[in-house]
């Protein structure tokens, strides 16, 4: 199948699946003589597999070693969950920061008049 074939059917947009082949996340693919990538059934599971740890937040070195962790059949499963593992401990440090910004952004706004005065103490936060 063509590159937009194998998109749609992975669910990933045809630039990103160039993207990944140049990331060596997929691996080259055969072309025709006309130049013409040709996809089969396995980049497009692999395309899926990727997609599915893009919507889960993993980073694109992370997606690069559970793919060789996935492709590796005598692999230990606790090399794949010490990655979620510290994924996860990312996610919730991310979380506490955005918390604390929007604890400080609500603050901030309850401070703010919102009126047709110019003092604003949103701006003058961010000034300092």
């Amino acid at each position: 199948m063509n590159i937009g074939e194998a998109a749609q059917r992975s669910g990933v947009s045809a630039k990103m699946v160039r993207h990944y082949e140049s990331l060596g996340l997929l691996p080259q693919v055969g072309r025709t003589d006309a130049g013409y990538r040709q996809y089969g059934d396995k980049e497009v599971h692999t395309l899926r597999f990727i997609r599915r740890a893009r919507d889960l937040g993993f980073g694109m070195a992370e997606i690069g070693e559970l793919l060789k962790l996935w492709q590796n059949r005598r692999r230990a499963s606790g090399d794949v969950k010490r990655i979620a593992l510290n994924h996860m401990a990312d996610l919730d440090r991310r979380i506490a920061e955005m918390e604390a910004m929007k604890r400080t952004l609500s603050s901030l706004a309850s401070c703010c008049h919102g009126d047709q005065r110019p003092d604003c103490p949103i701006l003058d936060e961010l000034a300092e």
